[in-house]
């Protein structure tokens, strides 16, 4: 039995990889030809234009979905970013379409060239369900899951005019801050090889970076498309429990509610991540969502904090367990003296302003998040299966034998001193269902303090780093494991990001230690590096509104993405 599972999982990677490159091997000649001065019109016009044009027929959605495929491709020869390639499909649903006829024999509905969305090419994270591909998440147990049925996200993108054309690499357990798996390989960073573009969403991420899409969604449990679109050089908005569909995926927790996952959207752009996520609210996703609050957006709320003269602004500038690395706090104080100079109000977050404790929070999440000690995602997997560092060590934790991890636990706290790290191991293993309970109600206390302060705070928005560091080498999970937006705002310098002297990583917890491990502003000159915007809970039309004011008040200083130009004439 495990041996012909192991070789069933060997044949069925290797079909997937075999079937991905003879899906872009079949693809036509216009795939793969240079960029023309029209396609060069398309990446820089305007969202709202193109679908104008489309609407109006000025510009075949052929051409925008040619144009884009071709910066995917190359996206992809550099970054392993794709899984399903689904040009093939995503041309005769367009024809389907504009000659209203039938095209698709399992229902699924064809593209609306009159909506919102119409042509504009949609990359979708793995774990999202196209009708006539295999959502595999990674796993090759998932392998030939296709049922030939679109997902309920993947109809109301099409309702709304878009056009699905690749799906991207994820991790395989999606708890990671890598993206790879058996099935697909491993997708690295646009930016620098050898490097992660993120995870979970971090195919998508290295996707849009590039220019190979114009929008895209994902998910976020814990970061899943912040860090992708800090590491990256893109920009995210992780929107609340209940505001964006997520009907219609796979995952590898089902079941999973301690720390609900959200389907989010991400985008090259600022302008297009303000306007897709705004028409897709206004199309109403509780139509095909029934966990979807039928709230609609909110322009008012959107115009009034576009307009407000002067912002109260709460700055995060550590969460007590991991600094931020010299190159993310100097993003973060190019942002917070860019507001200043607008005049707006900064509140540092500290002494009387402090926020609930950061590390509670982190304490409860970690163990509500992983209840089961790592079984559910552990049982899709096949014998012989690689598994993420970062997550064979949830598993390894979690199965290890009480009395040895309390001495674990003890060795921690008082030898090594390391109370951050020992707090965390404590109780790190498979939770009984009365243990859950008990975390859940830690949980809603906890919610409840954060709701009370910022009552108390009167705060419109909080800004802080998303992740601690830039983008980190490959392989680093096994060290490194550890409503609001990201917009991407500098770049690593090797001149001006470096470490102090005196700085001495065995004065770290666990925590920042694994961090800070790889952390070398030389090697890592050139990442992105972006700040995070934090609202409150369905408050996407606020934080969207603050982000474009923090663009703004960049100025010249803004992030510049990778030029598409350039990629071509590389």
């Amino acid at each position: 039995m495990f041996l012909s599972e192991y070789f069933q999982h060997k044949r069925d990677c290797k079909f997937k990889q075999a079937q991905r490159q003879q899906r872009i091997d079949a693809l036509p000649a216009e795939y793969k030809s240079p960029v023309t001065p029209d396609e060069k019109e398309i990446f820089s016009a305007p969202i709202d234009s193109l679908v104008a044009n489309v609407q109006n027929g000025t510009t075949h959605p052929l051409s925008i979905l040619r144009a884009y495929g071709k910066l995917a491709l190359r996206a992809h020869s550099q970054t392993n970013c794709l899984t399903e390639i689904m040009f093939s499909s995503a041309e005769q649903w367009i024809n389907a379409a504009r000659t209203k006829t039938e095209v698709d024999k399992g229902g699924n509905p064809l593209p609306n060239l009159e909506g919102s969305l119409a042509g504009i090419p949609v990359s979708l994270k793995d774990t999202i369900i196209v009708g006539g591909y295999d959502t595999t998440v990674g796993y090759s147990s998932f392998v030939g899951n296709d049922d030939g049925k679109d997902g309920a996200m993947v109809r109301m993108l099409k309702d709304m005019g878009a056009v699905p054309h690749v799906k991207t690499n994820c991790p395989i357990t999606l708890l990671s801050f890598e993206s790879g798996n058996d099935v697909w390989g491993r997708a690295e960073n646009p930016f620098k090889k050898g490097y992660s573009p993120g995870g979970s969403t971090g195919g998508e991420s290295a996707l849009l970076a590039m220019g190979g899409s114009r929008i895209g969604v994902g998910s976020d449990v814990a970061g899943s498309v912040r860090l992708p679109a800090h590491w990256a050089g893109c920009y995210a908005l992780r929107c609340s429990t209940g505001r964006w569909p997520k009907a219609g995926i796979k995952t590898s927790m089902p079941g999973q509610e301690g720390v609900p996952s959200v389907y989010s959207p991400m985008a090259r752009t600022l302008g297009d991540l303000r306007y897709f996520t705004r028409e897709v609210i206004e199309f109403g996703p509780w139509r095909y969502d029934g966990t979807v609050h039928p709230l609609a957006w909110r322009g008012e709320m959107e115009k009034g904090f576009e307009q407000k003269e002067k912002l109260k602004v709460g700055v995060m500038w550590t969460d007590g367990v991991v600094d931020p690395s010299p190159a993310c706090r100097r993003a973060l104080e190019t942002v917070v003296n860019a507001l200043k100079a607008q005049g707006h109000e900064i509140v540092e977050l500290d002494g009387e302003h402090a926020p609930p404790d950061l590390y509670e929070g982190l304490k409860i999440a970690s163990l509500v998040l992983n209840a089961d000690g790592g079984q559910m995602f552990d049982s899709f997997r096949r014998p012989g299966e690689w598994l993420d560092t970062g997550a064979a060590q949830i598993k390894s934790l979690a199965s290890w034998w009480n009395p040895f991890r309390w001495f674990y636990y003890l060795w921690v706290k008082y030898v090594r001193r390391d109370h951050v790290w020992a707090g965390l191991v404590e109780n790190w293993r498979a939770q009984s269902a009365f243990e859950n309970w008990k975390l859940v109600a830690r949980r809603e206390e906890y919610r409840a303090k954060w709701f009370e302060w910022w009552n108390q705070q009167g705060l419109d928005v909080i800004v802080s780093v998303p992740n601690a560091t830039p983008a980190l080498p490959l392989n680093a999970m096994k060290d490194a494991f550890s409503s609001s937006g990201v917009l991407p705002v500098t770049k690593v310098q090797a001149e001006l990001d470096g470490l102090p002297e005196d700085f001495n990583i065995r004065k770290l917890n666990g925590v920042a230690r694994g961090a800070y491990k790889y952390y070398d502003a030389e090697k890592m000159d050139g990442l992105p590096v972006g700040v995070q915007v934090i609202g409150r809970r369905l408050e996407e039309e606020k934080v969207l509104a603050v982000m474009q004011r923090v663009e703004d008040a960049l100025g010249e200083d803004k992030y510049q993405p990778i030029s598409v130009g350039r990629l071509q004439l590389e």
